[in-house]
């Protein structure tokens, strides 16, 4: 497996150590729609339906890792939780995140978790 790829599934797998931490249910991992992916759904305290967006990078060198959070990357993720939620018949609040994460040697050296990163105000 990539070496990326790696960096971005350990990246992942902290930032739902987190979330679980936080009393977040985490409903679905990696969640794909069309060619949009999701990386992390998860109810906050059984009442809101959270989308999460992890960045991960191995260096802050060219800025933090929720700066790679495009507008492309917010529109496509839109799409998949609509998708997301007609599925399982959700029509209520919910709210995007970013959990930005940076790793020294494999190890977490900073997560960032930024509530309502993007469509602030949607819930």
């Amino acid at each position: 497996m990539p070496a990326h790829i790696d960096t971005g599934k350990l990246g992942e797998d902290f930032a739902v150590q987190h979330l679980l931490s936080k009393g977040y249910r985490i409903a679905a991992r990696n969640y794909c729609a069309g060619r949009a992916e999701i990386d992390i759904i998860a109810w906050e305290h059984d009442r809101l339906l959270v989308f999460v967006e992890v960045k991960t990078r191995s260096s802050e060198l060219f800025g933090g890792p929720e700066g790679a959070v495009t507008s492309k990357k917010q529109a496509a993720t839109a799409r998949a939780a609509g998708a997301y939620m007609e599925s399982i018949g959700y029509d209520w609040a919910v709210r995007f995140d970013t959990i930005a994460v940076v790793l020294e040697k494999s190890k977490l050296r900073q997560l960032r978790h930024v509530e309502d990163s993007f469509f602030p105000g949607m819930c």
